[in-house]
């Protein structure tokens, strides 16, 4: 398997999985309906885990172009690779959040809460403030990437072995800083569904949230960039 096909795939599972769990909380008539953030934040680190873990033999599953940047910066990663790496994961992002929209199809024709469907996509701050918002996603991306350099601490990429501490790392970010803005630290992961939202025929939904967009692809790319110059300023 490529990396590029790789990272397609992973990314796929990823948000599979991921806005899987939340279409799940969310939409009319699922079984698991109004069941809560904690399974969102349950569901969200054993998507990461199933994807990293699948994608890890073949281009160390980075899933995220923050953490492709990162890699990039250390040095695991060649730079004329890191276009490859991050098409692939929006294109799987994109697949991922397809997917999701087959599996649910009939939640999707029942559910006329446009905010919700919106959710099972991409992120929305819960109180909308450009500054805040921008920051608690650079904050968030900052502690995945700073975490995923120390479990990477060879300079290596990720390996499956990596799938579990990485997971519980996303899991421990979706807790405790997942409130304010829903945690994308991942702009492959909220511009790619953000754009299949806007594409796909679904009864019940509003505009894609475009005038948000650009801080869940901004913030995760400048939180990246600061964790790497941090972690290598302590060494």
């Amino acid at each position: 398997m490529t990396p590029f096909i790789s990272e397609l795939i992973g990314t796929a599972l990823l948000i599979l999985l991921g806005n899987g769990t939340v279409a799940n909380v969310v939409l009319q008539d699922s079984k698991g309906q109004h069941s809560g953030w904690i399974v969102v934040a349950f569901g969200w680190a054993m998507a990461v885990f199933v994807g990293v873990y699948t994608a890890a033999p073949h281009s160390g599953a980075h899933l995220n172009p923050a953490v492709t940047l990162a890699m990039a910066f250390q040095g695991a990663l060649p730079w004329a690779q890191t276009p490859v790496y991050i098409i692939a994961q929006l294109l799987g992002a994109m697949l991922g959040a397809t997917l999701v929209w087959l599996a649910y199809k009939k939640h999707y024709d029942t559910t006329t809460d446009a905010g919700a469907i919106q959710a099972t996509f991409c992120t929305a701050p819960a109180i909308a403030h450009p500054a805040y918002n921008l920051l608690t996603e650079l904050i968030g991306t900052f502690v995945l990437v700073f975490g995923v350099l120390h479990i990477t601490a060879s300079g290596t990429s990720l390996g499956a072995l990596d799938a579990l501490p990485v997971a519980l790392l996303v899991l421990g970010i979706g807790l405790s800083l997942g409130g304010p803005t829903g945690y994308a630290i991942n702009p492959a992961r909220d511009l790619g569904p953000r754009i299949m939202h806007a594409l796909l025929p679904i009864p019940y939904k509003k505009d894609s949230g475009w005038s948000y967009s650009w801080t869940p692809v901004i913030a995760p790319l400048a939180g990246a960039a600061l964790a790497t110059f941090v972690y290598h300023l302590l060494q």
